[in-house]
């Protein structure tokens, strides 16, 4: 049986670790692609031979060759400038356009049956990009926000409480900025809904926490931006699509009318597995909720207008 190729474009803090959480998970064989000459490969030599202690196996390969990347069953694209303190994703927005206008031309070159999995800022509108350029239909081209997103409003919610993370679900919706859209009648603790368990202030300053979530770590780390937990989240994805797990994740998806939103990307609950976004779930939003949906979709909208495709 043919083991899945995960191509990861860009070696940084992100893709790196990308690569490391698809290996300890034994995913497939992995491609860890970038522009500087031989960072690339040391990483992935390095990682290799920490298979023989962690018990993993599979091929992995480091290049500055996007041929190597050639019939990928997914690629993940990290290739980007970082954030530094004081910027938001809309500021990385000129450079990162460039840069993935260039990296997804190439990729789908080389693997046009590939599934897309964007982690580039700004999130929503770089991933509209890459389906733009690509070609691919919508079910092949999605961003990651949603898991990042709720996995953070989890661990504040687990601090809070002192409760396991592993007993509290989440959900945020939106775009993948300072309008997302957390979603606390959605939160539950092992089933038990968040607001008997939390007042609404607290519940409301885990929020505003959860929104600020990439800008505080941004802050402490002063030099770059988070990369172990949007790793993680973009491996639940890969993981999701290669074995067929039939995931609810929220996902930054294209919409045709779901929300009554048309032709933009933005975060929604999806189905993942392996035809990729296999369906946008729907829920019943309240009017606070719907309208928190709308001032998000606004920002997503004019940002994605700003491209001048």
């Amino acid at each position: 049986m043919r083991r899945s190729k995960i191509s990861v474009i860009g070696a940084g803090n992100v893709g790196a670790t990308c690569a490391h959480w698809a290996a300890a998970k034994e995913l497939g064989d992995i491609v860890l692609f970038d522009i500087v000459e031989d960072m690339p490969q040391g990483k992935a030599l390095d990682l290799a031979e920490a298979g023989p202690v962690e018990g993993f196996d599979g091929i992995l390969t480091g290049t500055n060759d996007y041929k190597d990347t050639k019939g990928s069953d997914v690629v993940v694209i990290t290739s980007g400038m970082p954030r530094k303190p004081g910027m938001t994703r809309e500021d990385l927005f000129e450079a990162n356009k460039q840069i993935i206008t260039q990296v997804v031309s190439a990729c789908v070159e080389q693997s046009p049956d590939a599934y897309i999995i964007m982690v580039t800022n700004p999130l929503d509108t770089m991933t509209y990009l890459a389906k733009h350029i690509s070609g691919l239909p919508k079910h092949r081209v999605m961003g990651q926000a949603g898991v990042l997103d709720a996995s953070r409003f989890r661990t504040f919610v687990s601090m809070e409480l002192d409760v396991s993370v592993e007993d509290v679900q989440a959900l945020v919706m939106g775009g993948h900025g300072d309008t997302m859209v957390p979603l606390p009648r959605y939160c539950t603790v092992s089933g038990i809904p968040l607001q008997e368990l939390m007042a609404e202030e607290r519940i409301q300053a885990l929020i505003d926490r959860t929104r600020d979530g990439g800008a505080e770590i941004v802050k402490l780390l002063k030099s770059g931006s988070a990369y172990y937990a949007p790793a993680a989240s973009v491996i639940q994805m890969v993981e999701a699509i290669v074995k067929d797990k039939k995931r609810i994740l929220p996902c930054s998806a294209y919409l045709e009318g779901e929300y009554g939103l048309e032709g933009i990307y933005f975060g929604v609950p999806c189905k993942l597995g392996k035809d990729g976004v296999e369906k946008v779930i729907e829920l019943s939003l309240n009017e606070q909720e719907q309208e928190l949906v709308k001032v998000s979709a606004k920002a997503v909208g004019k940002s994605i207008s700003s491209l001048n495709l």
